[in-house]
């Protein structure tokens, strides 16, 4: 865990502290479960056909929790915690730090700070992390872009910099029928991120269509 991700993670943890010791019965749990035809995370293919389930907890602002995909070689396991507002004016603002953990060979530890920033129909994202590289640490940034009308449809474009490389864009829309979350996006990632191999086996550009389907209570 870099020095950034250590100081993020104690000040959270503060703040955690002092809150469950004072209002923790004020608080809002809620939980979600969901599938995916095909599970992808910022553009990178992580397994076809995936179940997941997560709990939260938010006060005031201040909110934790985790979440939990099936990933083939065992589990992928988020833990996440951070605090946000929003005004009056539509302006919104957090900051956090992600975890994600695995519990079989798939994949190696990520550890980041997350800061988003928001006003009306736009949201910017800006991550920065660590991958643990099985035993060859590297760091990387992220900055994603969304567009979200409130009708259902949005548009969200990312990139990565620093140690890692590529960009995606991702259009979709979701709605709700008979209290289940129903989705539907369209994702092109760059090489750099696909999965998809030319006819002389090189990487090449993909393009997925991605149905979803989740309920939270």
């Amino acid at each position: 865990m870099n020095k950034l991700t250590q100081i993020a993670v104690g000040a959270l943890f503060s703040v955690s502290a002092l809150m469950s010791s004072t209002a923790v019965a004020e608080g809002d749990v809620s939980f979600n479960v969901g599938y995916v035809s095909e599970y992808y995370f910022r553009g990178i293919l992580q397994k076809n056909s995936s179940a997941s389930a997560g709990a939260d907890y938010e006060n005031g602002g201040f909110y934790v929790g985790t979440w939990a995909a099936d990933v083939g070689d065992g589990l992928e396991v988020d833990l996440y915690a951070g605090y946000g507002f929003e005004t009056e004016a539509g302006f919104s603002a957090s900051v956090g730090f992600t975890g994600y953990y695995y519990t079989g060979e798939f994949d190696d530890t990520y550890e980041e700070v997350n800061l988003n920033l928001g006003y009306s129909w736009i949201s910017l994202e800006y991550s920065v992390g660590e991958w643990d590289g099985f035993g060859t640490p590297s760091d990387y940034d992220f900055f994603g872009l969304t567009i979200d009308p409130g009708n259902g449809f949005y548009g969200t474009f990312g990139a990565f910099g620093d140690e890692a490389d590529g960009e995606y864009f991702e259009i979709g829309y979701g709605t709700t029928v008979a209290e289940l979350d129903i989705g539907i996006a369209a994702i092109f990632s760059s090489e750099e991120l696909s999965d998809q191999a030319d006819s002389a086996g090189n990487p090449d550009e993909s393009q997925a269509i991605i149905f979803s389907i989740g309920k939270s209570f």
